[in-house]
């Protein structure tokens, strides 16, 4: 059964209280400003990913005695290795493909999302098809009324 019935003649917030927020919404709000703070403080380091996903991503690679591959995580030994080592000897470079979505979401976070096109629908007959419906239910009708 629906939950319906009288409400008060006033019904909604009393008057006065329009521009008070309730607790959950000012609790919403904060959470948001802490999350939003924490995004900013990366925002640099994150932005350097999302290029360097949209770019394609280089990873470095040695072998140990072992033949075990090992990522190169420090910088300066990546260096160090592409600068003095020797391609297929001492370090391996695998590529990640290009990201389309990345590039994708990073112009529009740049450039502004391209307004999508509106595409104009043209529905014909069904104008007719409603009056047609219509007059042949008022024909009925007169017909049963005794009018017609």
């Amino acid at each position: 059964m629906p939950r319906g019935g009288l409400r008060n003649p006033p019904g909604g917030r009393p008057v006065g209280t329009t521009g008070i927020k309730h607790a959950s919404t000012i609790s919403k709000e904060q959470a948001r400003e802490v999350v939003r703070q924490m995004v900013m403080e990366q925002m640099q380091p994150m932005l350097r990913a999302q290029i360097a996903h949209a770019q394609g991503i280089g990873h470095v690679f040695t072998r140990d005695k072992a033949g075990k591959f090992t990522k190169i995580e420090d910088a300066a030994q990546a260096e160090q290795l592409l600068t003095q080592g020797t391609e297929g000897t001492d370090y391996w470079i695998f590529m990640k493909d290009p990201s389309v979505q990345a590039f994708t979401d990073l112009m529009n976070r740049a450039l502004d999302k391209p307004k999508e096109q509106e595409q104009e629908i043209r529905v014909t007959g069904e104008l007719e098809l409603v009056a047609t419906r219509l007059l042949s239910w008022r024909k009925r009708k007169a017909l049963t009324s005794g009018k017609g």
